[in-house]
């Protein structure tokens, strides 16, 4: 009887650690919106790898979930990181440029990212500080608009999709490769 007590308390320990690390490590999110399409749709569910930035930065073409700067809503935002800090990022004629150690780079995008139809004038990333956008660049509320994103403002990276079933998997991503 003994053993048996023992066991179980160590179960229901072993149980309760487990599930207050997935609690840090892990958070479910939804997409509010057609910012994000066509990879990911509105009302898409997925969970939000909270730990990875723990380890390393964040790097561009990552598809983040961050508290909004200035506090524009209170719900979450998702978007994908464009520039880092210490580049320049301007957008002009449909294309994204990024500036980088006296070099420029044009981002080589999928081709279901709809050119945006607006200009952004060549801006420095400071510190600490990304600059994002929308996967639906011309339908979308992100860094052209407000800037750009502190650090500390990011949840995690978005991870595993969860809702619909037919969307169940990772979450698509794509390098934007230089």
């Amino acid at each position: 009887m003994r053993a048996f007590l023992r066991d179980t308390v160590l179960i229901v320990i072993s149980a309760i650690v487990i599930f207050l690390l997935l609690q840090i490590a892990v958070e479910k999110s939804v997409i509010n919106g057609c910012c994000m399409e066509p990879g990911l749709q509105d009302g898409q569910q997925f969970l939000i790898n909270k730990a990875v930035y723990h380890f390393h930065e964040p790097e561009r073409g990552d598809i983040i979930v961050f508290r909004p700067p200035n506090n524009q809503e209170s719900s979450p935002f998702i978007k994908r990181i464009i520039a880092l800090p210490g580049e320049s990022v301007e957008i002009k004629q449909g294309t994204v440029y990024i500036y980088k150690n006296d070099k420029v780079i044009e981002l080589n995008e999928p081709d279901y990212i709809d050119p945006p139809r607006y200009t952004y004038d060549r801006e420095a990333i400071p510190e600490n500080k990304y600059f994002v956008l929308g996967d639906n660049r011309n339908h979308s509320n992100d860094s052209h608009n407000w800037g750009t994103v502190p650090r500390q403002n990011i949840i995690g990276k978005a991870w595993l999709s969860i809702w619909p079933p037919g969307e169940w998997g990772l979450v698509p991503h794509y390098p934007l490769e230089e």
